[in-house]
């Protein structure tokens, strides 16, 4: 396998599960400083023009939450989701998109609100980043409140859904959100930045 990624982005998340199940995998930076992920050759592969993108043997999976669950019920003794439990795979997923659909949206406004509006606006992308603190804070009490059981996010299983919601509690404090308002967001929070894997993920990431 072929894993294309760009530091400190949601590609994290998918790196995270690679190198936690031990998958042999290529690993390609991409620099979005120089605008990397708009090359003619990554977008004749992924015409997205994003990441994370991974090269199987069977073609090209793009988006956490496809590469996530794939890596998941590729490696199920990893015991990353419940993989053989329809309605409790369901509950993954549907945690999964809501960080993918909502809470990275929110997110995004804050670095990329040309998406949506006139890049010759100034104020209204003005208006977008300031509005970020209260989304994210909202979306983060949401999740805190309803969605989080604890000790992870799934309850006493460790899974993708960790994965994902720890790549996006580092774009937080950018963000002018404190993860000390939410106990069970900062407990995972902590617990992941204690994980070797993790540790070994972000040192090859900023190498």
């Amino acid at each position: 396998m072929i894993f294309f990624y760009a530091p400190k982005a949601c590609s994290f998340a998918s790196h995270l599960a690679l190198e936690h199940v031990g998958a042999e995998f290529e690993a390609h930076r991409l620099d979005f400083s120089k605008n990397q992920q708009r090359d003619d050759e990554y977008l004749s592969m992924n015409p997205k023009g994003r990441v994370p993108a991974l090269m199987t043997d069977q073609g090209l999976l793009t988006e956490n939450i496809a590469i996530l669950a794939y890596i998941a019920q590729s490696f199920p003794e990893a015991n990353l989701a419940p993989v053989n439990d329809p309605f409790q795979f369901a509950r993954v997923q549907a945690f999964n998109s809501y960080l993918s659909s909502t809470v990275h949206v929110a997110h995004a406004h804050n670095y990329r609100g040309y998406r949506w509006v006139d890049a010759d606006d100034p104020h209204s992308i003005e208006a977008m980043k300031a509005k970020v603190p209260d989304s994210m804070r909202e979306c983060f009490e949401l999740m805190e409140n309803t969605m989080i059981e604890g000790p992870w996010v799934m309850g006493d299983n460790y899974t993708i859904c960790d994965m994902y919601l720890f790549t996006i509690c580092q774009w937080l404090e950018g963000d002018g959100v404190d993860i000390n308002l939410f106990p069970k967001v900062a407990n995972i929070f902590q617990l992941m930045n204690e994980d070797e894997v993790v540790k070994r993920v972000k040192a090859k990431e900023l190498a």
